[in-house]
């Protein structure tokens, strides 16, 4: 399966596996990652996860637009550390790789200040959109309505991935009603490159 040249790697809620999928799609593809928006610094960040599990070389990640302290909403992190967030401060940035995978912070709805949202920074990139959402009880709602919030901004919707054990009433009930390719990836006991390699596989090959 061919996937977009520039993906954006959202969730339908915090904790949902966001960069998980990123560091699996930064371990099979000629890609370059970047998170804009990073909130928590004490403990492994996001991009140093995806760096050290798929082992790529450091051209391939680009750094953090902006690195927060506390670990909560970026906007609420921002005031914290007295830092303004604005939609003018982002843009794509360039790469040499043949994808971009960016990864977003929780869902669609989390603020960047007080007054836009993650979905505003995606709407702004114009760029496809991989929803990751929980493959569990409970998918189904905010599954639904994170995509109609994308397609209500006329965001182009690349599909979805179920993370966790195999739901097959969930996957048709997303792909009928959402419209949508839904893909599944299984949690990883030992989370590394070769690990992420055959889970890119089993899903998209």
């Amino acid at each position: 399966m061919d996937l977009p040249e520039k993906l954006f790697i959202t969730g339908t809620d915090t904790g949902i596996g966001k960069t998980f999928i990123s560091a699996m799609l930064m371990s099979s593809l000629d890609a370059t990652y970047w998170k804009p928006v990073q909130a928590g610094l004490d403990e492994e960040t996001d991009t140093e996860f995806v760096k050290r599990v798929s082992e790529v070389a450091d051209q391939r990640i680009i750094p953090e637009r902006y690195r927060l302290n506390t670990p909560m909403s970026p906007h609420g992190a921002a005031d914290i550390d007295k830092v303004e967030i604005s939609l003018h401060d982002f843009s794509l940035p360039d790469f040499e790789t043949k994808h971009l995978i960016v990864e977003g912070a929780g869902g669609l709805w989390v603020p960047i200040n007080w007054k836009e949202s993650i979905l505003d920074l995606i709407t702004q990139f114009d760029i496809p959109v991989l929803l990751v959402a929980r493959s569990e009880l409970g998918t189904l709602n905010h599954t639904l309505l994170s995509l109609e919030a994308l397609r209500s901004r006329s965001v182009e919707v690349f599909g979805v991935i179920l993370n966790g054990p195999h739901h097959q009433s969930n996957r048709e009930t997303i792909e009928h009603f959402g419209k949508v390719p839904v893909w599944e990836v299984q949690e990883l006991d030992t989370i590394n490159k070769q690990t992420l390699i055959k889970s890119y596989k089993s899903c998209f090959i």
